[in-house]
């Protein structure tokens, strides 16, 4: 249910022991569990950034433009494609 990252940095400060202390026992970067806490903070309310769920909105809507784009130029090159063959035909009457 939990990431490791989650069960690394409480939601609470009041209740976390000292970040030194349990990045060693958990054995991970020093950034890491830094990041990890901050990011709990963030997703508990408090200001300075943006919560879990609105990255992952964000990366979504990301992949979204980017499959929009890969469609649009495909669109393209198909029209121009059409273009170029309906020139190469011989005109009818």
């Amino acid at each position: 249910m939990f990431g490791f990252s989650e069960r690394a940095a409480p939601p609470t400060p009041a209740t976390q022991p000292p970040i030194r202390r349990t990045r060693r026992s958990l054995a991970v970067p020093p950034d890491s569990l830094r990041v990890w806490c901050q990011q709990a903070e963030r997703d508990a309310g408090q200001p300075g950034g943006l919560t879990s769920p609105e990255k992952d909105r964000i990366k979504e809507m990301e992949r979204e433009v980017r499959k929009l784009r890969q469609a649009n130029e495909f669109l393209k090159k198909a029209r121009a494609y059409f273009a170029a063959a309906e020139l190469d035909r011989p005109f009818r009457k």
